[in-house]
């Protein structure tokens, strides 16, 4: 089975850049599903309904979360209708949605997506990711041989521990949160396809896709300024994950990246 995971989604670029090149990707992979962290698909930071109907539109069959969930208070609402959108599962009992979900493909297998998020310098602290995964797949069903974790996490120390834990035990463990792409793609001794990070899918003229003069106001001139999605061509960045159906474990993974090839009016950085 092909599985493609799309890296952190900002704003109308990564959008836009989704609706493009999506539909070539699946069909020159064959692509079987497809995966997206979606936590900054709305103005950077957070979900609408609008937004994540958009992705599913242009393709994505479920989206992962991380610690701007609920940037936008509608998605405390939208995720308790919508099963195929996730949040990290160590969010406490309590927490609308749920961060494992499995999803049947048209091949006839079922695929358990699992989002977890990391605790060091992280905001919120959530609930351990290593234990909250330990439960989520005790509670497996028999029949669910593949399992993507998308663990949303700020260190690379975190993301690789997740993924020696989880070896042999999922099909892959792929990081997001930093929006810069990681070359480590392998597959670990005993199975599990691993990235620590997958980068994200938006603009790339920008600082982690956000308006770079704002940016630099922050970081030079020490001022308060809001962040704001850069404008500018998307790049879309993901790993296409070949994964053995029989076993669950993880064959090849391929990390892969698209751009843009419709030039958008008024195109700017600052």
């Amino acid at each position: 089975m092909n599985l493609l995971f799309i890296g952190d989604v900002v704003g109308k670029p990564g959008r836009r850049v989704i609706s493009e090149q999506l539909p070539l990707l699946r069909n020159r992979h064959k692509v079987d599903l497809v995966v997206a962290n979606a936590e900054n698909i709305a103005d950077g930071a957070g979900i609408t309904q609008k937004t994540a109907e958009e992705l599913f539109a242009a393709g994505v069959d479920v989206m992962t979360n991380g610690n701007h969930a609920w940037d936008k208070k509608e998605a405390l609402e939208y995720i308790t209708t919508e099963p195929r959108l996730l949040r990290p599962h160590n969010y406490p009992e309590g927490t609308p949605g749920t961060g494992w979900f499995v999803i049947s493909v048209a091949t006839g297998h079922r695929v358990g997506i699992l989002n977890l998020m990391g605790n060091v310098y992280m905001h919120p602290t959530l609930a351990c990711p290593f234990a909250a995964a330990d439960t989520a797949l005790a509670a497996k069903p028999e029949d669910v041989k593949m399992v993507l974790v998308d663990l949303h996490a700020e260190v690379t120390s975190e993301k690789m521990a997740m993924s020696w834990f989880l070896d042999g035990r999922v099909s892959a463990v792929v990081g997001t949160h930093t929006h810069v792409p990681t070359a480590d793609e392998r597959v670990l001794p005993q199975g599990t396809g691993y990235i620590t990070d997958v980068g994200m899918t938006g603009c790339y003229d920008s600082v982690i896709g956000m308006n770079t003069q704002k940016a630099l106001r922050r970081f030079v001139l020490k001022l308060p300024e809001r962040f704001e999605v850069a404008e500018g061509m998307g790049t879309l960045c993901g790993v296409l994950l070949d994964i053995d159906e029989k076993t669950g474990l993880c064959r090849a993974i391929t990390r892969i990246r698209a751009t843009e090839t419709v030039v958008q009016s008024a195109v700017r950085v600052a």
